[in-house]
Protein backbone atom coordinates (compact mmCIF):
# COMPACT_ATOMS: atom_id res chain seq x y z
CA UNK A 1 0.00 0.00 0.00
CA UNK A 2 1.37 3.41 -1.00
CA UNK A 3 2.33 5.61 1.94
CA UNK A 4 1.22 9.21 2.22
CA UNK A 5 2.97 12.41 3.26
CA UNK A 6 0.60 15.01 4.67
CA UNK A 7 1.74 18.55 3.87
CA UNK A 8 0.37 21.49 5.84
CA UNK A 9 0.62 24.90 4.16
CA UNK A 10 0.21 28.11 6.14
CA UNK A 11 -0.42 30.48 3.24
CA UNK A 12 0.34 34.19 3.28
CA UNK A 13 0.57 36.83 0.60
CA UNK A 14 4.36 36.58 0.22
CA UNK A 15 5.31 33.22 1.70
CA UNK A 16 4.05 29.73 2.54
CA UNK A 17 5.20 27.88 5.68
CA UNK A 18 5.45 24.13 5.04
CA UNK A 19 5.28 21.16 7.42
CA UNK A 20 5.30 17.47 6.45
CA UNK A 21 3.69 14.80 8.63
CA UNK A 22 4.59 11.21 7.79
CA UNK A 23 1.92 8.53 7.58
CA UNK A 24 0.83 6.77 10.76
CA UNK A 25 -0.16 7.94 14.22
CA UNK A 26 3.45 8.12 15.41
CA UNK A 27 4.86 9.41 12.10
CA UNK A 28 7.46 12.16 12.28
CA UNK A 29 6.37 15.78 11.84
CA UNK A 30 9.02 17.96 10.21
CA UNK A 31 8.90 21.69 9.56
CA UNK A 32 10.42 22.27 6.11
CA UNK A 33 10.54 26.06 6.22
CA UNK A 34 9.02 28.91 4.26
CA UNK A 35 8.89 29.17 0.46
CA UNK A 36 7.77 32.07 -1.73
CA UNK A 37 4.09 32.11 -2.59
CA UNK A 38 4.63 31.73 -6.33
CA UNK A 39 3.61 28.98 -8.78
CA UNK A 40 7.25 28.23 -9.58
CA UNK A 41 8.23 27.79 -5.91
CA UNK A 42 5.21 25.60 -5.22
CA UNK A 43 5.94 23.42 -8.23
CA UNK A 44 9.54 23.03 -7.12
CA UNK A 45 8.40 22.12 -3.59
CA UNK A 46 6.03 19.41 -4.85
CA UNK A 47 8.89 17.80 -6.77
CA UNK A 48 11.31 17.97 -3.81
CA UNK A 49 9.06 16.51 -1.09
CA UNK A 50 8.21 12.99 -2.35
CA UNK A 51 10.52 10.19 -1.17
CA UNK A 52 10.39 6.43 -1.69
CA UNK A 53 7.29 6.77 -3.85
CA UNK A 54 5.19 8.51 -1.19
CA UNK A 55 1.98 10.22 -2.29
CA UNK A 56 1.52 13.89 -1.32
CA UNK A 57 -1.66 15.21 0.27
CA UNK A 58 -1.59 18.99 0.74
CA UNK A 59 -3.91 21.16 2.83
CA UNK A 60 -4.32 24.84 3.61
CA UNK A 61 -6.93 27.11 5.13
CA UNK A 62 -9.58 28.77 2.98
CA UNK A 63 -8.89 32.48 2.86
CA UNK A 64 -7.92 35.49 0.83
CA UNK A 65 -5.61 33.55 -1.53
CA UNK A 66 -8.56 31.70 -3.05
CA UNK A 67 -8.18 28.42 -4.89
CA UNK A 68 -5.16 29.09 -7.09
CA UNK A 69 -2.92 26.82 -5.02
CA UNK A 70 -5.58 24.08 -4.97
CA UNK A 71 -5.91 24.10 -8.74
CA UNK A 72 -2.15 24.14 -9.32
CA UNK A 73 -1.54 21.17 -7.02
CA UNK A 74 -4.38 19.21 -8.63
CA UNK A 75 -2.91 19.92 -12.04
CA UNK A 76 0.43 18.55 -10.80
CA UNK A 77 -1.34 15.35 -9.78
CA UNK A 78 -1.36 15.83 -6.00
CA UNK A 79 -4.28 15.77 -3.60
CA UNK A 80 -5.24 19.00 -1.88
CA UNK A 81 -7.76 19.93 0.79
CA UNK A 82 -8.97 23.48 1.38
CA UNK A 83 -9.97 23.47 5.04
CA UNK A 84 -12.80 25.50 6.57
CA UNK A 85 -11.07 27.91 8.96
CA UNK A 86 -13.96 28.10 11.44
CA UNK A 87 -14.06 24.30 11.76
CA UNK A 88 -10.38 23.75 12.64
CA UNK A 89 -10.11 22.31 16.20
CA UNK A 90 -8.34 24.60 18.68
CA UNK A 91 -7.12 23.94 22.20
CA UNK A 92 -8.88 26.07 24.86
CA UNK A 93 -5.73 27.56 26.40
CA UNK A 94 -3.58 27.83 23.31
CA UNK A 95 -1.93 31.26 23.40
CA UNK A 96 1.03 30.95 21.02
CA UNK A 97 0.37 31.30 17.30
CA UNK A 98 3.13 31.29 14.68
CA UNK A 99 3.33 30.33 11.03
CA UNK A 100 5.37 27.25 11.95
CA UNK A 101 2.82 26.07 14.52
CA UNK A 102 -0.07 26.72 12.15
CA UNK A 103 1.47 24.63 9.37
CA UNK A 104 2.29 21.83 11.85
CA UNK A 105 -1.27 21.83 13.17
CA UNK A 106 -2.68 21.62 9.65
CA UNK A 107 -0.43 18.71 8.72
CA UNK A 108 -1.30 16.75 11.89
CA UNK A 109 -5.04 17.42 11.62
CA UNK A 110 -5.00 16.47 7.95
CA UNK A 111 -3.30 13.20 8.80
CA UNK A 112 -5.90 12.40 11.47
CA UNK A 113 -8.81 13.35 9.19
CA UNK A 114 -10.03 16.17 11.46
CA UNK A 115 -10.18 18.90 8.80
CA UNK A 116 -13.48 19.91 7.22
CA UNK A 117 -13.25 20.45 3.48
CA UNK A 118 -14.84 23.44 1.80
CA UNK A 119 -16.54 23.03 -1.56
CA UNK A 120 -14.21 24.30 -4.28
CA UNK A 121 -16.02 25.81 -7.28
CA UNK A 122 -14.82 25.48 -10.83
CA UNK A 123 -13.36 28.55 -12.51
CA UNK A 124 -16.63 29.47 -14.23
CA UNK A 125 -18.58 29.32 -10.96
CA UNK A 126 -15.91 31.33 -9.16
CA UNK A 127 -16.03 33.98 -11.89
CA UNK A 128 -19.81 34.28 -11.54
CA UNK A 129 -19.44 34.44 -7.75
CA UNK A 130 -17.00 37.36 -8.08
CA UNK A 131 -19.37 39.15 -10.45
CA UNK A 132 -22.24 38.73 -8.01
CA UNK A 133 -20.07 39.92 -5.13
CA UNK A 134 -19.28 43.03 -7.17
CA UNK A 135 -23.05 43.61 -7.45
CA UNK A 136 -23.40 43.24 -3.68
CA UNK A 137 -20.56 45.72 -3.13
CA UNK A 138 -22.21 48.17 -5.52
CA UNK A 139 -25.50 47.81 -3.63
CA UNK A 140 -23.77 48.52 -0.33
CA UNK A 141 -22.06 51.59 -1.81
CA UNK A 142 -25.43 52.78 -3.15
CA UNK A 143 -27.04 52.41 0.27
CA UNK A 144 -24.19 54.35 1.87
CA UNK A 145 -24.35 57.12 -0.76
CA UNK A 146 -28.10 57.49 -0.25
CA UNK A 147 -27.67 57.69 3.52
CA UNK A 148 -25.04 60.41 3.17
CA UNK A 149 -27.26 62.47 0.86
CA UNK A 150 -30.33 62.19 3.11
CA UNK A 151 -28.26 62.99 6.21
CA UNK A 152 -26.88 66.13 4.54
CA UNK A 153 -30.37 67.29 3.60
CA UNK A 154 -31.69 66.58 7.09
CA UNK A 155 -28.93 68.70 8.65
CA UNK A 156 -30.28 71.62 6.62
CA UNK A 157 -33.94 71.01 7.39
CA UNK A 158 -34.77 69.37 4.06
CA UNK A 159 -36.90 66.32 4.93
CA UNK A 160 -39.08 64.60 2.32
CA UNK A 161 -42.28 63.53 4.10
CA UNK A 162 -44.81 63.21 1.26
CA UNK A 163 -44.01 59.64 0.28
CA UNK A 164 -41.29 57.03 0.03
CA UNK A 165 -37.70 57.88 -0.79
CA UNK A 166 -36.14 57.16 -4.19
CA UNK A 167 -39.39 57.13 -6.10
CA UNK A 168 -39.88 59.26 -9.23
CA UNK A 169 -41.55 61.99 -7.16
CA UNK A 170 -38.69 61.94 -4.67
CA UNK A 171 -36.14 62.29 -7.48
CA UNK A 172 -38.07 65.27 -8.83
CA UNK A 173 -38.00 66.80 -5.35
CA UNK A 174 -34.24 66.27 -5.15
CA UNK A 175 -33.75 67.95 -8.53
CA UNK A 176 -35.47 71.07 -7.21
CA UNK A 177 -33.26 71.52 -4.14
CA UNK A 178 -31.03 74.63 -4.12
CA UNK A 179 -28.82 76.21 -1.46
CA UNK A 180 -27.82 79.82 -0.86
CA UNK A 181 -24.25 78.95 0.07
CA UNK A 182 -22.16 77.86 -2.95
CA UNK A 183 -20.27 75.34 -0.80
CA UNK A 184 -23.52 73.68 0.26
CA UNK A 185 -24.65 73.45 -3.36
CA UNK A 186 -21.34 71.80 -4.30
CA UNK A 187 -21.69 69.24 -1.50
CA UNK A 188 -25.29 68.48 -2.47
CA UNK A 189 -24.42 67.96 -6.12
CA UNK A 190 -21.48 65.75 -5.16
CA UNK A 191 -23.63 63.52 -2.95
CA UNK A 192 -26.36 63.36 -5.60
CA UNK A 193 -23.86 62.46 -8.32
CA UNK A 194 -22.45 59.70 -6.11
CA UNK A 195 -25.95 58.22 -5.79
CA UNK A 196 -26.57 58.34 -9.53
CA UNK A 197 -23.16 56.87 -10.35
CA UNK A 198 -23.43 53.95 -7.94
CA UNK A 199 -27.02 53.29 -9.07
CA UNK A 200 -25.87 53.08 -12.68
CA UNK A 201 -22.98 50.81 -11.68
CA UNK A 202 -25.29 48.44 -9.80
CA UNK A 203 -27.82 48.28 -12.65
CA UNK A 204 -25.08 47.55 -15.17
CA UNK A 205 -23.79 44.68 -13.05
CA UNK A 206 -27.32 43.27 -12.71
CA UNK A 207 -27.69 43.32 -16.49
CA UNK A 208 -24.36 41.57 -16.97
CA UNK A 209 -25.25 38.88 -14.45
CA UNK A 210 -28.52 38.20 -16.28
CA UNK A 211 -26.70 37.99 -19.61
CA UNK A 212 -23.89 35.71 -18.44
CA UNK A 213 -26.19 33.44 -16.40
CA UNK A 214 -27.46 31.89 -19.65
CA UNK A 215 -24.05 30.20 -20.11
CA UNK A 216 -23.52 29.46 -16.40
CA UNK A 217 -23.68 25.81 -15.38
CA UNK A 218 -25.95 26.77 -12.47
CA UNK A 219 -28.24 28.86 -14.69
CA UNK A 220 -30.98 26.18 -14.97
CA UNK A 221 -31.00 25.76 -11.17
CA UNK A 222 -31.30 29.51 -10.60
CA UNK A 223 -34.20 29.73 -13.05
CA UNK A 224 -35.94 26.82 -11.32
CA UNK A 225 -35.49 28.35 -7.87
CA UNK A 226 -37.01 31.59 -9.18
CA UNK A 227 -40.38 29.79 -9.07
CA UNK A 228 -40.29 30.05 -5.29
CA UNK A 229 -41.97 33.02 -3.70
CA UNK A 230 -40.07 35.95 -2.24
CA UNK A 231 -36.96 36.36 -4.38
CA UNK A 232 -36.16 37.21 -7.99
CA UNK A 233 -33.61 35.78 -10.42
CA UNK A 234 -30.71 37.95 -9.19
CA UNK A 235 -31.38 37.07 -5.55
CA UNK A 236 -31.39 33.35 -6.24
CA UNK A 237 -28.28 33.75 -8.40
CA UNK A 238 -26.62 35.26 -5.33
CA UNK A 239 -27.82 32.32 -3.24
CA UNK A 240 -26.60 29.65 -5.68
CA UNK A 241 -23.27 31.40 -6.26
CA UNK A 242 -22.62 31.29 -2.52
CA UNK A 243 -23.81 27.70 -1.95
CA UNK A 244 -22.88 25.91 -5.18
CA UNK A 245 -24.28 22.58 -6.30
CA UNK A 246 -27.14 21.56 -3.99
CA UNK A 247 -26.63 17.89 -4.90
CA UNK A 248 -23.60 17.78 -2.58
CA UNK A 249 -25.96 17.90 0.43
CA UNK A 250 -27.25 14.44 1.30
CA UNK A 251 -30.48 15.72 2.79
CA UNK A 252 -32.42 18.91 3.38
CA UNK A 253 -31.31 18.88 7.02
CA UNK A 254 -27.67 19.04 5.92
CA UNK A 255 -28.44 22.15 3.85
CA UNK A 256 -30.29 23.71 6.81
CA UNK A 257 -27.36 23.01 9.14
CA UNK A 258 -24.93 24.44 6.58
CA UNK A 259 -26.83 27.72 6.18
CA UNK A 260 -27.41 28.27 9.89
CA UNK A 261 -31.15 28.87 10.47
CA UNK A 262 -31.12 25.90 12.88
CA UNK A 263 -31.55 26.62 16.62
CA UNK A 264 -28.44 26.25 18.74
CA UNK A 265 -28.54 23.78 21.62
CA UNK A 266 -26.72 23.16 24.88
CA UNK A 267 -28.19 20.03 26.46
CA UNK A 268 -26.77 17.74 29.09
CA UNK A 269 -28.49 14.88 30.87
CA UNK A 270 -32.15 15.67 31.36
CA UNK A 271 -31.67 19.37 30.73
CA UNK A 272 -32.50 20.60 27.21
CA UNK A 273 -31.67 24.20 26.40
CA UNK A 274 -32.08 25.70 22.93
CA UNK A 275 -31.01 29.16 21.91
CA UNK A 276 -30.90 31.39 18.85
CA UNK A 277 -30.06 30.20 15.36
CA UNK A 278 -26.48 29.05 14.78
CA UNK A 279 -25.77 31.50 11.89
CA UNK A 280 -23.19 29.19 10.36
CA UNK A 281 -22.45 29.17 6.65
CA UNK A 282 -22.64 32.03 4.18
CA UNK A 283 -24.17 35.25 5.55
CA UNK A 284 -25.41 36.51 2.18
CA UNK A 285 -27.20 33.24 1.37
CA UNK A 286 -28.87 33.22 4.79
CA UNK A 287 -29.97 36.83 4.32
CA UNK A 288 -31.63 35.89 1.04
CA UNK A 289 -33.54 33.12 2.81
CA UNK A 290 -34.79 35.48 5.51
CA UNK A 291 -35.87 38.07 2.93
CA UNK A 292 -37.87 35.42 1.07
CA UNK A 293 -39.43 34.14 4.32
CA UNK A 294 -41.13 37.47 5.01
CA UNK A 295 -43.27 37.13 1.86
CA UNK A 296 -45.07 34.07 3.25
CA UNK A 297 -47.06 36.19 5.69
CA UNK A 298 -49.49 36.82 2.82
CA UNK A 299 -52.00 34.27 1.44
CA UNK A 300 -50.78 31.85 -1.27
CA UNK A 301 -50.90 33.25 -4.78
CA UNK A 302 -48.84 33.45 -7.96
CA UNK A 303 -47.91 36.96 -9.03
CA UNK A 304 -47.99 37.90 -12.72
CA UNK A 305 -44.20 38.11 -13.05
CA UNK A 306 -43.80 34.74 -11.32
CA UNK A 307 -46.38 33.13 -13.61
CA UNK A 308 -44.27 34.07 -16.64
CA UNK A 309 -41.31 32.25 -15.06
CA UNK A 310 -43.18 29.22 -13.76
CA UNK A 311 -44.83 28.37 -17.09
CA UNK A 312 -41.39 27.57 -18.58
CA UNK A 313 -40.39 25.16 -15.81
CA UNK A 314 -40.94 21.38 -15.47
CA UNK A 315 -44.10 20.24 -13.72
CA UNK A 316 -42.14 18.73 -10.82
CA UNK A 317 -40.60 22.13 -10.05
CA UNK A 318 -43.97 23.89 -10.32
CA UNK A 319 -45.51 21.41 -7.92
CA UNK A 320 -42.72 21.92 -5.36
CA UNK A 321 -43.03 25.71 -5.60
CA UNK A 322 -46.81 25.62 -5.05
CA UNK A 323 -46.48 23.10 -2.24
CA UNK A 324 -43.98 25.46 -0.61
CA UNK A 325 -46.50 28.31 -0.74
CA UNK A 326 -49.30 26.26 0.77
CA UNK A 327 -47.10 24.83 3.52
CA UNK A 328 -45.16 27.97 4.48
CA UNK A 329 -48.08 30.42 4.36
CA UNK A 330 -50.08 28.15 6.65
CA UNK A 331 -47.05 27.66 8.88
CA UNK A 332 -46.57 31.43 9.17
CA UNK A 333 -50.17 31.97 10.26
CA UNK A 334 -50.02 29.08 12.74
CA UNK A 335 -46.84 30.30 14.44
CA UNK A 336 -48.08 33.90 14.54
CA UNK A 337 -51.37 32.81 16.09
CA UNK A 338 -49.39 30.91 18.74
CA UNK A 339 -47.84 34.21 19.86
CA UNK A 340 -44.35 33.72 18.44
CA UNK A 341 -42.29 36.82 17.70
CA UNK A 342 -42.17 37.78 14.00
CA UNK A 343 -38.40 37.26 13.87
CA UNK A 344 -38.77 33.76 15.34
CA UNK A 345 -41.51 32.94 12.85
CA UNK A 346 -39.41 34.16 9.92
CA UNK A 347 -36.42 32.10 11.08
CA UNK A 348 -38.63 28.99 11.20
CA UNK A 349 -40.01 29.72 7.72
CA UNK A 350 -36.50 30.28 6.35
CA UNK A 351 -35.43 26.93 7.80
CA UNK A 352 -38.30 25.08 6.12
CA UNK A 353 -37.73 26.98 2.88
CA UNK A 354 -34.29 25.33 2.76
CA UNK A 355 -36.04 21.98 2.38
CA UNK A 356 -37.98 23.10 -0.70
CA UNK A 357 -34.85 24.64 -2.20
CA UNK A 358 -33.05 21.34 -1.70
CA UNK A 359 -35.95 19.46 -3.30
CA UNK A 360 -35.78 21.64 -6.41
CA UNK A 361 -32.01 21.15 -6.48
CA UNK A 362 -32.61 17.40 -6.71
CA UNK A 363 -34.92 17.87 -9.70
CA UNK A 364 -32.77 20.29 -11.68
CA UNK A 365 -29.18 19.34 -12.38
CA UNK A 366 -26.44 21.84 -13.34
CA UNK A 367 -25.78 22.17 -17.05
CA UNK A 368 -22.71 20.44 -18.45
CA UNK A 369 -19.95 22.56 -19.96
Amino acid sequence: MQKVLYVGLDVHKVSISVTVAEDGREGAVNFIGAVPNTPAALSKLSKRLPKDGHRLEFCYEAGFCGYVIYRQLNTLGHGCTVAATSMIPRKPRERIKTDRRDSQKLAILHRSGDLTRVWVPDEGHEAMRDLIRARIDASMHLMRARQQLLAFLLRHGRAYDTGKHWTQRHRSWLAGQTFDQPAHQIVFQDYLEAVLTTLERRDQLVGRISAIAADWTMGPLVEALSALRGLDFISFATFVAAIGDLARFESARHLMAYLGPMPSEQSSGERIRRGGITKTGNTEARRMLVEAAWSYRYPPRVAKEKAEVIVRLPKAVRDIAWKAQLRLCKRYRTLSAAGKKPTVVVAAIARELCGFIWAIGREVKPATT
